[in-house]
């Protein structure tokens, strides 16, 4: 055999060992399993009570998705308090709330963090919104906004409607990106 053949014969093989590493990949893959779905558009979004604080301190009572009908509602599910992605996405609803947001429009930033953590913050960081706290991640569960294993909740977003439905979600919202805001915006306004 020849010099030359006996090459061709390795990148042959070698070529076919990575089509196999990749074909057995991508079966591993489709037995993964899939993150959460959570509720989709156009479903009852899921009830919950959960504890809450603001800059003034905890909530006496706690908030519940149940008692905000005939409000829009902003859930906001993020990883963790003071990061740089979650300071971000709040910062920028604090920043320019009205124009996200309006008037009458309830915003529930939701995170695994303490209420004392999340007391700190607000008060910190002035937000014009309580935050709520999801120590056991039960509500980012009902939303599909935790990965099993994960200590934290994945950044997604929700606009539940007037009628208790999901009128919008984003369950990768990009706290970087003007484009998210501009889409968060739009569908409170429709939501409205």
């Amino acid at each position: 055999m020849s010099r030359r053949s006996s090459l061709l014969a390795v990148i042959a093989l070698a070529v076919l060992a990575v089509n196999a590493g990749a074909q057995s990949a991508t079966q591993a893959g489709a037995a993964t399993p899939a993150a959460p779905a959570g509720p989709d558009v156009g479903q009852r979004a899921p009830d919950f009570t959960a504890a809450w604080a603001d800059s003034a301190g905890a909530r006496s009572t706690p908030v519940s998705l149940a008692a905000q009908r005939g409000k829009v509602v902003v859930l906001a599910f993020y990883p963790k308090d003071r990061t740089s992605g979650c300071t971000a996405e709040l910062t920028k609803f604090r920043d320019q709330y009205k124009t996200l947001f309006g008037e009458g429009v309830v915003v529930l930033p939701i995170s695994a963090d303490s209420v004392s953590s999340h007391v700190s913050w607000a008060s910190e960081a002035k937000f014009p919104f309580a935050l709520v706290s999801d120590p056991q991640l039960t509500t980012a569960d009902l939303y599909g906004s935790h990965l099993s294993g994960r200590p934290v909740a994945n950044r997604t977003v929700f606009v539940i409607g007037k009628d208790g439905r999901v009128a919008y979600r984003e369950m990768k919202f990009n706290a970087l990106n003007e484009d998210a805001y501009t889409a968060l915006a739009a569908a409170v306004a429709k939501a409205r």
